[in-house]
């Protein structure tokens, strides 16, 4: 007997399930994607599975998955498919995890080298049910990479350890490339769009890594279309400054399902274009900012770019020092 969409949708998010349908209305012309067909697209996903690894292009409903895999860029998903947290904005799956795959971290250093990634992204779940919050397991990973592919440039997308005393500290001083954590919205949203979470621990983590070790690259998203107002996203973005935020992504908030939280307003490509150059005005050094954009979007660009954009500025400021 076939399982139709709405018991699939079901099955993966049950603590949903009693929030009345909130539909989001048409898409506009430049939110549209085409579904992926490629041959780059069919290899990327068939080496994912056969090392039993998850994506988060997939289980998250990235609307660039064909562009990326295509090109043989993906974002790996550590510690299983299944959330201890139910935002009302994410795709992934909640419930009890897994117990951690001893051999995860082995299997995605070898899938780093297969694909001969120059730089990769790796994410994960929320694990509340770990004592460390996954920390440990970040640190292991990094590792296998670094043994594999020691040319390979890493950065990680974490949770916020919430109640984790030390993990920010084991996770940064395994030295990723680029550490990431994403805000999601502003402050005034955070009850009813991340509700396990909070706004002030989460600009600690990006402020703590920095503390640890500045040279180290800190970054982290936004996403636009909940009903912020602008002068709450400038907040938050001053906000990131002061916590010495390398680099931003704001991207347009697309619904999963029906029981997920609502798009109040499609942001037109103009202004996303206007918050670029309000963040840029703020002093961060690499902006991305699109309807489609998400955090690992063009992530290996964009980390060239913004390592770039760093050398410049020290080379700036050591000759306006010998100039003095």
């Amino acid at each position: 007997m076939s399982t139709t969409r709405n018991e699939v949708r079901a099955l993966r998010h049950p603590e949903k399930q009693k929030n009345p349908d909130r539909p989001s209305g048409r898409k506009p012309e430049w939110i549209r994607v085409k579904a992926p067909t490629s041959k780059g697209y069919q290899e990327t996903r068939d080496l994912a599975r056969g090392l039993k690894l998850h994506t988060v292009c997939e289980e998250a409903a990235c609307p660039n998955i064909g562009e990326c895999w295509q090109k043989k860029h993906a974002s790996f998903m550590i510690m299983g498919d299944t959330c201890t947290r139910a935002c009302a904005f994410c795709n992934v799956k909640t419930g009890m995890p897994n117990a951690l795959d001893p051999f995860e971290p082995e299997n995605l250093a070898m899938a780093v080298a297969d694909m001969d990634l120059k730089h990769v992204v790796i994410t994960s779940v929320d694990r509340d049910d770990l004592a460390d919050g996954g920390a440990m397991h970040f640190a292991r990973v990094i590792e296998a990479i670094r043994h594999k592919s020691p040319a390979t440039t890493i950065e990680i997308l974490t949770p916020d350890f919430r109640d984790k005393p030390g993990a920010v500290e084991i996770v940064a001083k395994a030295r990723p490339d680029v550490f990431n954590h994403n805000l999601e919205t502003v402050p005034r949203l955070y009850p009813s769009i991340r509700p396990g979470a909070r706004f002030y621990q989460s600009l600690r983590i990006l402020d703590r890594v920095k503390q640890i070790d500045p040279t180290i690259f800190t970054k982290s998203g936004l996403m636009v279309g909940f009903g912020e107002q602008r002068h709450e996203l400038s907040q938050v973005m001053d906000d990131l400054r002061v916590a010495d935020v390398d680099f931003l992504t704001i991207g347009q908030y697309l619904q999963p399902t029906l029981k997920h939280a609502p798009v109040e307003r499609f942001v037109t490509p103009d202004e996303f274009k206007e918050y670029a150059s309000m963040a840029r005005a703020k002093g961060f050094l690499m902006v991305a900012s699109t309807p489609l954009t998400r955090s690992s979007y063009h992530a290996d660009r964009d980390f060239a770019e913004m390592r770039e954009a760093r050398e410049k500025k020290l080379a700036a400021t050591a000759n306006a020092s010998a100039a003095e």
